[in-house]
């Protein structure tokens, strides 16, 4: 089932989307970067806020192209005693230092955020899921050009889903999503979406969130689910 994941930056922005009735609380400052990162006070104050109603994530910050950085980073945010690590990387022709980085952090729960604007091939996904990392995701690393639907077809979309449950990998899709986008998005099969910037006033991702707008994207999932579960049962019949 593909599920909601909202991302917030405040202890009262989860209080927002968590009353709006998001399935997953993502914590990021947008204010440093794609994936920059939250200070840690406010990490820990949102993971005893959810107190294990849904799953909880943090971003390490910007560092994709640092990769001696991340089991430092990666430990002070798993330290935290949130449900899972945000990691982004350069993916595609994934480099050995980012290999050896995330084997030495194998013992947490590790999402590999990968850029979509140069996409990992199946081998990469392979190479990722070897390392024993928890889960991939799709994600625009440049918040101010094209979306992910604008960068990928659906069909490579799909084989990153296809490639990414093949390893049994959590996979996640994102990248300046908006609420048009789950009827196409969401029958592929990830197990969730994530939305920033639809979330906001006025679609800025710096803004602050809308808990009617987090209401509206859970409208829109419920619905998307229902049609394809109606579809499935007619094929059936």
């Amino acid at each position: 089932m593909t599920r909601l994941l909202t991302s917030v930056r405040s202890l009262a922005e989860a209080r927002v989307v968590v009353a709006g009735g998001s399935d997953w609380v993502d914590v990021k400052e947008p204010h440093t970067g794609a994936l920059g990162a939250a200070r840690v006070a406010t990490v820990r104050s949102i993971v005893a806020f959810v107190a294990g109603r849904v799953p909880v994530s943090a971003t390490i910050g910007d560092v994709w192209r640092a990769p001696r950085s991340i089991a430092n980073r990666v430990a002070r945010m798993a330290a935290c005693g949130v449900d899972f690590v945000k990691v982004g990387i350069t993916a595609h022709c994934v480099g050995a230092a980012t290999l050896d980085a995330l084997r030495a952090v194998r013992e947490h729960a590790v999402i590999c955020v990968c850029a979509a604007e140069s996409p990992p091939s199946e081998t990469d996904i392979a190479l990722l899921a070897a390392c024993g990392v928890r889960g991939v995701m799709l994600d625009t690393f440049d918040k101010l050009s094209r979306r992910l639907p604008e960068l990928l077809t659906a069909d490579a979309v799909a084989d990153f889903v296809g490639a990414a449950r093949g390893h049994g990998l959590l996979v996640g899709l994102a990248g300046r999503l908006r609420v048009e986008d789950i009827s196409a998005l969401g029958p592929l099969g990830a197990d969730y979406l994530g939305f920033r910037g639809a979330l906001c006033s006025g679609g800025l991702r710096t803004a602050a969130v809308d808990i009617d707008a987090v209401r509206g994207l859970g409208r829109a999932l419920r619905s998307m689910r229902r049609h394809r579960q109606n579809t499935l049962t007619s094929e059936v019949a």
